[in-house]
This record gives structure tokens, sequence and C-alpha cells, in this order.
């Protein structure tokens, strides 16, 4: 079954840069109705998940954005605001993918999928409403 809506959710700030272009993509290919929300948190202490707009998540297709997934911390703090409500599907969707996971999240879809070491980390830059790159060190 087709969706005809989907709610883009981008963890601020990269995050929210990768949403924003795979809305702009979508209405390029499709008629499916996006909208764009934006999820910020403390990625080191994720106690506290603001969303950028009120909205009835109920029976809605949720796509939860970010840059790059390392341990999956993030993508799992990033659902808290989604819980008091009953969504119809929740997926998580990453530019890159690092196999490090720690939590049990992992996205459903990716751009691509790095083998790294923990002490190696993916930085991905952003100009305005581009990616302009992404780079290890």
């Amino acid at each position: 079954m087709e969706e005809k809506e989907l709610i883009l959710a981008g963890i601020r700030e990269s995050g929210s840069v990768v949403a924003k272009n795979i809305q702009k993509e979508l209405s390029a290919i499709s008629k499916i109705k996006t909208t764009l929300i934006t999820l910020t948190l403390d990625k080191r202490e994720p106690n506290e998940v603001l969303i950028s707009k009120a909205f009835d998540f109920n029976d809605k297709v949720i796509i939860v954005i970010d840059d790059v997934a390392n341990s999956g911390k993030t993508l799992l703090y990033a659902l808290k605001p989604f819980l008091e409500y009953h969504p119809k599907k929740i997926q998580a969707m990453v530019l890159v993918e690092r196999k490090h996971n720690n939590f049990p999240v992992s996205p459903d879809y990716v751009g691509v999928s790095v083998s790294t070491t923990l002490q190696e980390h993916i930085y991905v830059e952003v100009k305005d409403d581009e990616i302009t790159g992404a780079y290890m060190k």
C-alpha cells in the first residue's frame, strides 16, 4: 500500500538539511504529501527533545532523519516525543551509517554504510540548505 502522507522529522542541524533535500526530491517524483518538522536535542545528553511545531501524529507515517548513525542513541531518543501518540509507522533514515549500534535502533534507509573504528568519526558538512560534503577523521 502506498502512503499518501509522510512526516519527515529531521534531527537538527544536519539531519534537518537532509530531510529538506529528501522532501524536495520526493515532491519532484511523487504526489505524496510531506510535512517537514525539526527535532532538537542534545546528542550527548538527549534528555529533552523539542519538536518545531505541534502536530497530531496519530495514524501518521513518520520518518526520523539524521546525518550519521553512530550508536543508535540519537535515533532512539528522537522517538521520545512520538511515544505520546499512536503513529501508523515510524522509520529511520540516515545519510551515513556506521556499524557500532549500542542501542536497538537501526536505520531503515541508508545512503551509505561505512565500516569505521570507534575512534574514527564521520562529519557531514552543510551550508544553508545544501549538503556540501562528508568526511572521516
